[in-house]
């Protein structure tokens, strides 16, 4: 007779940002674990973590702890954290978590995941929490998380794409959450390959207006908030409506190619790359966080013609402070427009939406000068032209 406890799968929760969970689950169902998702993030999280964290931690760690007390509540064996070298708090939020969870009386056991290793990192994560040593299971859920995050990430680009251009509000959120379940579901290469053929199919059936004017922005700053939309409270949504198609110069594919995937499988410039190309006359060193990639992010979208830029960034970050006070002396060779947010706990939504509009209103303006100006001056051109022939 098998003793019930050996068969037993662990159940492993972990914090939520955006889509990650997709990749999370996929690698420990491989392993033989059990995820357990716990609610998205609601005010009932934050609620949570904002009561047992310290004041002046910053909206992910309050998110996190949050999420974490609603997994163990929910009947949880075990929870799950990055962690992380440097000059940003992360590398200290695990053991405060940790001990947080612990003084609250929680029993469930803490793992923790080196996100700086790679690939060994990721390894002895899987090692520990399925509690198997099985080299050739660990590199395909290894794989499988990691094609998921691509595939999730372009899914996101494509979401924008129709969601800025779509004839009936709403209509390219529907077709985006029946792609998001074709993710989900399948776990095998073949079958995320698959899927990404009929994302494509599925987002093409959203009626769309191609000659909608639309504004496009970059949105960068902390990873956490730029990629979790109850952090952001939900900002790409409230964008796509006013006819914004936007791109996240921050995603977890591009956290990937920098610290997880080997150099021998990277193609083309990586995100931390192109900051250190980019930020150099602004920022001569990494002062932790994304602050180097922030800097880095607004001229990459000036270069590229970008209508404007928004910066998000948690209440008492340092590194994105630091960021933001280095954006007014961009102005000298960086003419795009530039909406710095703060975000905590104590963000009220009305006011929010306000400067969004404001900020857009003003992009749309800006766009109309300028698209003006080219067209009086093709037609100065032609007149010189005709006068000339």
């Amino acid at each position: 007779m098998t003793d019930k406890k050996e068969t037993k799968k662990r159940k492993i929760a972990f914090p939520h940002m955006g889509t990650i969970s997709y990749a999370w689950a996929a690698a420990l169902r491989i392993i033989g674990c059990e995820p357990f998702i716990e609610p998205y993030t609601s005010k009932k999280t934050l609620s949570l973590g904002t009561k047992h964290a310290p004041e002046a931690i910053c909206l992910p760690y309050k998110l996190i702890l949050g999420n974490f007390i609603e997994a163990i509540e929910g009947g949880t064996d075990y929870v799950a954290m990055i962690t992380s070298p440097g000059c940003c708090r992360l590398g200290e939020y695990g053991k405060c978590i940790e001990n947080a969870l612990h003084d609250l009386g929680y029993e469930a056991k803490y793992i923790e995941l080196q996100l700086y290793d790679g690939i060994k990192g990721m390894y002895n994560f899987l090692k520990e929490a399925s509690g198997k040593n099985n080299p050739l299971l660990f590199a395909r859920a290894i794989l499988i998380a990691i094609l998921k995050v691509f595939v999730l990430d372009k899914l996101e680009t494509t979401h924008s794409y129709y969601r800025a251009r779509e004839v009936h509000q709403g209509d390219a959120e529907k077709h985006y959450l029946k792609c998001l379940k074709l993710v989900d579901e399948t776990d095998t290469i073949l079958g995320l390959k698959n899927a990404g053929k009929q994302i494509a199919q599925e987002m093409k059936k959203v009626e769309i207006n191609p000659n909608k004017e639309v504004l496009h922005v970059d949105i960068t700053g902390e990873i956490y908030v730029v990629n979790d939309e109850f952090s952001n409270q939900n900002i790409e949504k409230e964008l796509g409506r006013m006819g914004v198609e936007v791109r996240r110069s921050l995603t977890v594919s591009s956290f990937l190619k920098d610290a997880i995937i080997p150099k021998i499988f990277r193609k083309g410039e990586t995100h931390l790359q192109r900051a250190d190309r980019l930020a150099k006359p602004y920022l001569m060193r990494d002062i932790g966080g994304d602050a180097l990639e922030c800097v880095s992010d607004v001229a990459y979208a000036n270069e590229r013609g970008i209508d404007g830029i928004i910066h998000l960034s948690p209440f008492t970050c340092m590194p994105e402070i630091m960021s933001q006070n280095i954006f007014p002396a961009m102005r000298e060779n960086c003419e795009i427009p530039i909406l710095p947010l703060i975000l905590d706990e104590q963000t009220g939504r009305a006011g929010y939406i306000t400067r969004i509009e404001a900020f857009v209103d003003l992009m749309r303006r800006r766009k109309r000068k300028r698209d003006l100006e080219i067209k009086q001056k093709d037609s100065e051109t032609n007149e010189k032209n005709v006068v000339t022939n």
